[in-house]
């Protein structure tokens, strides 16, 4: 696997990012991991929480440095990325993976352990992907807006939100990038669900905008418009995330609903 240049050492010396063609804030560069310093930083994140506006005038920017934008919850009971326990070690490459064959191995393991009626109108053989809707808005808008929308009024599991830069090719691969661990009862190695977020990113104009010590937050720009479309996508949503049904609604059609023409994806793993 080729490897990007970490931009991310030369704030060490550089807090403000000039060198990179940055005005960054005050920040923090986090390379703790659950195996004690990584040999470079991970991610910087401000130190001051983002205000909307915040995502396209430091986001964007950073882009173009090879630092891309995420949004990281410090406020919530296990703190900041520093204290999550991140683990690079565990982290294969995102493109190693072929999206749908991760997807149909997680949701054969869990209708085998009994999730039948959760899961209906489809049975115990994988569905499939969902087809591709036509994208409503530019993806990169769809994450400001979003990330705006998190920073305007965040919901009570996502408070005290930063505006985080992470060295990564490409938005879904944020994740492994830094060495998240929030799905570790679901799968310890995030590059196969970074998988199936870069095609989401290729069908959906998915952005990945907010990350907590077990919750993801994307964007989209081409949300299911129909129920039948809503219920594709929920199946998938299934596989990558048992926890949004079996713990969050009474079942799959259910859930479905409340995708239709919604911006906005959220992931919580127990």
């Amino acid at each position: 696997m080729a490897t990007l240049p970490n931009p991310l050492p030369k704030l060490a010396t550089d807090p403000s990012g000039r060198s990179l063609g940055l005005q960054l804030p005050p920040g923090r560069l986090v390379d703790l991991t659950d195996d004690g310093p990584w040999h470079e930083p991970l991610l910087w994140h401000a130190e001051k929480a983002a205000a909307p506006g915040t995502w396209k005038a430091l986001g964007v920017p950073a882009a173009r440095a090879g630092l891309l934008p995420v949004l990281v919850g410090v406020g919530g009971s296990q703190g900041g990325p520093a204290e999550w326990e991140l683990m690079p070690r565990l982290m294969s490459y995102p493109g190693d993976h072929d999206a749908e064959d991760v997807l149909a191995e997680y949701w054969e393991d869990w209708t085998e352990e009994g999730w039948g009626e959760e899961v209906e109108p489809f049975g115990a053989a994988w569905p499939g992907l969902a087809p591709a809707p036509t994208p409503t808005a530019d993806p990169d808008t769809r994450a400001a807006q979003v990330a705006d929308s998190l920073t305007d009024a965040p919901p009570q599991w996502f408070r005290e939100t930063h505006l985080a830069l992470v060295p990564a090719r490409r938005s879904a691969d944020i994740p492994a990038a830094i060495g998240w661990a929030g799905p570790l009862n679901h799968d310890n190695d995030v590059a196969r669900l970074c998988a199936v977020l870069r095609s989401w990113e290729d069908r959906f104009g998915m952005r990945v905008v907010g990350l907590g010590f077990d919750t993801l937050v994307v964007s989209v720009a081409a949300p299911p418009a129909t129920l039948a479309d809503a219920e594709a996508v929920a199946a998938e949503h299934f596989a990558f995330c048992p926890d949004n049904i079996t713990q969050g609604s009474a079942s799959l059609r259910d859930y479905a609903k409340s995708l239709v023409g919604v911006p906005t994806w959220t992931f919580w793993w127990d």
